[in-house]
């Protein structure tokens, strides 16, 4: 498994008019959790996409458990739980600033060669990456 946490804090835009986060908004939460587990394991995503490769999003569930609120520090947990083969499995969990889980989700993405545009295995050095970070 590899997990990362990251924090980030609400910002007024991100909000409806009762000051919740607008449900649209978690997906960009999840991105800054990915690329940041990415970043952590020694590849940032834009030497990803510098290599080829491109990761399209093919399926996002999310459970949400309370509501995230204006100016409230959000702290997103990020994990990889298998290792990936054609496609790559996140799930995470958001907590508040009183250490409250208030989402669940998961992504799932796939590998695609940018010169061909078909779906392919995990490539070697992002695997290779994956394994020196793996803890059990």
């Amino acid at each position: 498994m590899i997990h990362t946490t990251t924090s980030l804090r609400v910002r007024y835009g991100e909000t409806d008019p009762m000051k919740y986060v607008y449900y649209g908004n978690y997906a960009e939460y999840f991105e800054v959790g990915r690329v940041e587990l990415f970043r952590s394991i020694g590849i940032p995503y834009n030497e990803i996409e510098n290599q080829g490769i491109w990761l399209p999003v093919s399926e996002y569930k999310i459970k949400y458990l309370r509501p995230a609120l204006y100016d409230q520090k959000l702290i997103i947990h990020t994990y990889v739980k298998k290792i990936p083969g054609v496609r790559i499995e996140f799930e995470y969990e958001i907590f508040n600033e009183e250490n409250v889980k208030i989402t669940e989700a998961s992504t799932t993405l796939f590998f695609l060669d940018a010169k061909t545009n078909k779906v392919i295995q995990c490539p070697k050095f992002l695997m290779q990456l994956v394994k020196e970070n793996w803890k059990e």
